[in-house]
């Protein structure tokens, strides 16, 4: 039983509009003994990175350590969807690249070809926190055919309450620090100081990055869903983002809903970008649909956005007995 870190060359990724590599690493857990097993893919949330897996920090076990002390009957495959604006969202987007096809027609038959897994979607999972959790509930939305369960932890949902607040904080910050141009704030995030330096850095990028994934166009400008001077909002685009909205998303895939083997959703009850509200919203949607709720474990729990790593363990155990 071991990690193994691997490479795969996208050829989805290759020449995507950022510049950001097509040769990725995976990193792939493996149980002894022949299998066939399940298998649990596992995304990383905005900014993260699939190396940063592996970070220590005191007194708190990294995901990699975690399962290796479970060892579940089970592979596991961390996956590299970073890009230059912190993250993907794990969609094909004109603004960003086509990460959704380099997950799902790339990186699943690479893991099926090398590793004995139970290779139909009965079988595979996906798991993932804040973009992690989005990712993971969207994915088995459009390709039921590959995922039949997800795990999503403090997941992006209900747009209105996890996007929309910082829309006014964003042009505010362009207003007084960038001229009202993201160029700029991008010049100054890259070349004119140090990363993290400014408080308004994270609310910023995160809404480009978010436009950048929902509403790019095909030449792969950006449109923004919101006006940069005032904070109002462009009905039209931001539209658009509330198509990719996994609440808004679901109610039209009621069938695949009902089809998939388990869903495990949870936040915490003070996240501070309200994603236990998108929590409650995503599994009212599944029983709207009918969803058996003996495949659902929903769960608000103390805690915010942040350190909340002890609970993946917890989702990984849950969904691989139930892919087995």
């Amino acid at each position: 039983m071991s990690w193994q870190a691997l490479e795969i060359e996208s050829d989805a990724l290759r020449g995507n509009p950022l510049g950001d590599p097509h040769v990725r690493t995976l990193h792939v857990w493996s149980p002894e003994g022949d299998g066939p097993f399940p298998s649990v893919y596992v995304i990383q949330g905005m900014t993260g990175m699939v190396d940063a897996w592996f970070n220590v920090a005191p007194f708190v076990p990294s995901y990699p350590d975690e399962v290796a002390r479970l060892a579940p009957e089970a592979v596991v495959v961390l996956v590299d969807a970073f890009t230059a604006y912190g993250g993907s969202q794990f969609v094909d987007s004109p603004g960003t690249g086509r990460y959704h096809t380099y997950l799902c027609d790339e990186v699943v038959p690479f893991v099926d070809e090398r590793f004995p897994t139970l290779a139909d979607a009965a079988h595979r999972g996906i798991a993932g926190k804040s973009s992690g959790g989005y990712g993971a509930m969207i994915t088995p939305l459009l390709r039921p055919d590959l995922f039949g369960a997800l795990a999503t932890h403090a997941g992006d949902a209900l747009f209105e309450c996890c996007y929309q607040p910082e829309f006014p904080a964003t042009a505010r910050a362009l207003r007084d620090k960038y001229d009202g141009s993201f160029d700029r704030f991008w010049q100054s995030f890259r070349e004119d100081r140090a990363a993290w330096t400014d408080r308004d850095d994270a609310i910023v990028m995160n809404t480009y990055a978010m436009a950048a994934c929902y509403s790019a166009n095909e030449d792969g400008t950006v449109d923004l869903p919101f006006d940069v001077d005032t904070g109002e909002l462009r009905a039209d685009v931001w539209e658009r983002w509330l198509a990719w909205d996994p609440v808004r998303m679901a109610p039209e895939r009621e069938e695949v809903l009902r089809g998939l083997r388990a869903i495990w959703i949870d936040a915490g009850r003070s996240d501070e970008y309200f994603l236990d509200l998108g929590a409650t919203a995503f599994h009212r949607t599944l029983l709207d649909a009918g969803v058996d709720e003996s495949r659902v474990h929903f769960e608000l729990f103390p805690g915010r956005h942040g350190n909340i790593t002890w609970r993946y363990p917890l989702a990984l155990s849950w969904l691989v007995e139930r892919l087995s």
